[in-house]
């Protein structure tokens, strides 16, 4: 519980059949112009970072090429732990000692890049680890296709394309609950009536998770 994380939300979850991020960061787009003209509070919202302008295109970027322009040496997936811890404690950003290489990237990336990120930019190209419902990047290795839309500082939305590899998914999620076991609070559990679903069939599809209450941040101050 914090000033951005409320412990009773409104969300919307979609999803469309034959889609991926990419058709997911279109349609989160759209929705959030759509609420802006419906509101009638236009293109360039003020706020307390400063004016937000929902015009043209919105700006794609990286964790890890993002990370690594921020902290003034290049991240990759290779990176080990104790080059990105070297760098926690360079930004003075306090790390679990047991958090291996991609949960520190994206630890990294919330703490030091996210802020600054006023513009609406959709991150993408995260670590496995951030979202294991997220099938691999089709181009880049050791990344997932997915991101997370972040306007004024603060995540707005997150969308994926969806992982529908049984097989893979079950190792995802058992992995998952080890970390769960382990004391992660964060971490799933192996969920045997998806995998069942998922092992019937299910079309490559992309899908969406939208705060309402962002919104609401966004649009009220």
């Amino acid at each position: 519980v914090d000033s951005t994380h409320s412990p009773e939300f409104t969300t919307l979850e979609t999803y469309e059949a034959w889609a991926d991020m990419y058709t997911m960061a279109e349609r989160m787009q759209e929705m959030i112009l759509d609420v802006a003209d419906a509101l009638g509070a236009g293109r360039q919202i003020e706020t307390e970072s400063g004016t937000i302008s929902l015009d043209g295109e919105w700006a794609w970027l990286g964790v890890y090429p993002g990370l690594s322009e921020a902290v003034g040496q290049q991240i990759t997936p290779e990176t080990d732990a104790d080059t990105l811890r070297a760098v926690a404690e360079r930004f003075e950003v306090a790390v679990d000692p047991a958090w291996d290489e991609q949960k520190l990237v994206i630890e990294l990336f919330g703490e030091i890049v996210e802020p600054t990120l006023i513009q609406p930019t959709f991150v993408c190209d995260y670590p496995p680890i951030a979202q294991p419902l997220a099938r691999a990047h089709r181009e880049k290795p050791g990344v997932i296709e997915a991101w997370d839309l972040i306007i004024a500082g603060m995540e707005t939305g997150t969308a994926f394309s969806e992982l529908i590899d049984p097989v893979i998914q079950r190792e995802r999620l058992v992995e998952q609950s080890r970390k769960a076991a382990a004391g992660d609070d964060e971490a799933m559990q192996v969920d045997e009536d998806f995998l069942r679903a998922l092992e019937y069939g299910a079309p490559p599809m992309g899908g969406i998770g939208l705060g309402i209450d962002r919104l609401v941040m966004l649009f009220t101050g």
